[in-house]
């Protein structure tokens, strides 16, 4: 696969000695920078509050990159030539201290590609952003990333999109959702629209239902205060969830231009049938993990892992049944989970198509099972298409389910580079096609913020689970009072 470079650009990352970049954004920029496709005199400008000095910041990054990188990926050279691009900024984003450094170093290359990489708290996207441009280094070749969440309701999400807005065009403005950029998710594009044979079945008419599962085994990590503000619901649903039911339930776009394919992805958010206060108890249920155990090893519950002495009502897991009220979808429902300390780390879609309407097989040759395509977008990406076909040898008729499945890694038989890689070099280039525009935050927002609001009007704490489990029982019973099982598949 040739790689073609992209142009030469600054990237200032605010937030440069948080997790994220440590642990995604440094990686990611080394693979591209070994493979070729970074410019061998763009450069990273980190830029945090601590008093590092450039040795000091590159050194905590070689540590990173060592523990993030696969030993085999690893190329001393490539690590130093790379980390030589890497220069460390004392800035406070939110107040004037440090501007001067960054402006002075910025206007070494004012001609360049500028991206503003915020991986900080989202309540300083806006400060940040007047910042830039009240020093004057925003250009007309400047890129903008925000991370999710986009605030935290419709209003600040509103309020944030613009204090954004004040300083970059939307053309300007890239929402990152990291799962967009997931070699499975855009496979999404290239199986419906590449592909008439799914294209033509991808209707009520044909297809049952469909299930979007992203289980996590971990806990909160460090991550317990703010997960604590904000729960499974805000964290998952609103973003990485509902992105992937607008790729699987979007029609064609006229091209693969960004905003066609985001004005396809708006109309499936507009299409989604609201959920009714009266109806969260039945079409939504939320949980909160006990202690339990992964992977055969005790693992406490979610408030000793918060280390909080109060009760939280914070959900660590969201099931719901969702309905889109357009026609190729019609009494099609989308069941959607995801929750933390589950029994397995697995995110896929399952397109489950309707049974044949009678069978013309004896009762012992089979137990006839409808087809199901199955999409695999972690840990292993590929897609299984399960159909019934005849066993082989004499001695009669006998069916049993058999499977067509690709794994992406082995059939192309290359590394796969993680989301960040692309999104990255999408925002160096301008395109905008796998990130969220402004309409598209706001309409999820819009249409999760009734169930928020429900929960929090309930005296009702979320449903505890054991953790090593797959959740409540009543997550069970949503799908099963519909005479449907979740899809789980024994590791």
């Amino acid at each position: 696969m040739k790689i073609v470079p992209v142009a030469t650009f600054d990237c200032v990352v605010f937030g440069a000695t948080g997790d994220l970049t440590l642990r995604k954004l440094l990686p990611a920029l080394y693979y591209r920078f070994r493979d070729g496709q970074i410019p061998p005199d763009s450069r990273i400008l980190a830029a945090a509050r601590s008093n590092l000095d450039d040795a000091e910041y590159r050194h905590r990054a070689i540590d990173a990159l060592h523990k993030h990188i696969a030993r085999t990926d690893w190329d001393e050279p490539v690590a130093r030539r790379f980390l030589s691009r890497v220069f460390y900024v004392r800035v406070d984003g939110a107040s004037i201290e440090g501007w001067e450094k960054l402006e002075q170093l910025l206007a070494e290359h004012s001609d360049r590609v500028r991206v503003f990489y915020m991986a900080t708290s989202p309540d300083l996207y806006g400060p940040i952003s007047r910042n830039i441009g009240a020093h004057g280094v925003a250009t007309k070749n400047s890129r903008v990333v925000l991370e999710k969440p986009i605030g935290h309701d419709l209003k600040s999400a509103r309020e944030i999109n613009d204090q954004v807005a004040e300083v970059f065009s939307e053309a300007q403005t890239f929402r990152i959702d990291h799962y967009l950029g997931k070699e499975t998710v855009q496979n999404l594009l290239a199986l419906r629209f590449a592909n008439s044979i799914f294209e033509r079945l991808w209707n009520t008419d044909v297809i049952d239902h469909v299930q979007i599962t992203v289980a996590e085994t971990v806990g909160v990590e460090g991550r317990g205060g703010y997960y604590d503000r904000s729960g499974a619901l805000r964290d998952m649903v609103q973003n990485h969830l509902l992105q992937l039911l607008c790729l699987l339930a979007l029609d064609s776009p006229i091209s693969m231009d960004a905003n066609s394919v985001r004005d396809e992805k708006l109309k499936v958010l507009r299409a989604l049938r609201p959920i009714r206060p009266h109806e969260v108890a039945t079409l939504t249920v939320r949980g909160q993990y006990g202690p339990g155990a992964v992977e055969g090893k005790p693992v406490p519950g979610y408030l000793e892992d918060l280390g909080a002495n109060y009760p939280s009502r914070t959900e660590t897991f969201v099931a719901l049944k969702a309905e889109i009220h357009t026609w190729r979808w019609a009494n099609v429902p989308f069941y959607v989970r995801t929750g933390k300390r589950l029994p397995q780390k697995v995110s896929e879609i399952v397109i489950q198509f309707r049974a044949v309407p009678f069978s013309i097989f004896p009762i012992e040759a089979a137990d006839l099972q409808p087809n199901r395509l199955i999409i695999r977008l972690q840990p292993e990406e590929g897609m299984r298409l399960e159909m019934m076909t005849k066993e082989p040898g004499p001695g009669g008729l006998r069916l049993r389910p058999t499977a067509l499945d690709i794994s992406f890694e082995k059939a192309f038989a290359t590394r796969y580079p993680d989301s960040y890689e692309r999104l990255l070099m999408d925002t160096v280039r301008g395109n905008a096609t796998l990130f969220m525009r402004r309409d598209e935050v706001e309409a999820a927002w819009a249409w999760v913020e009734p169930i928020i609001e429900a929960w929090e009007s309930r005296a009702e704490s979320p449903r505890l689970y054991p953790a090593g489990s797959w959740g409540p029982t009543s997550a069970i019973a949503l799908i099963e009072r519909d005479r449907r099982t979740w899809h789980e598949e024994v590791a």
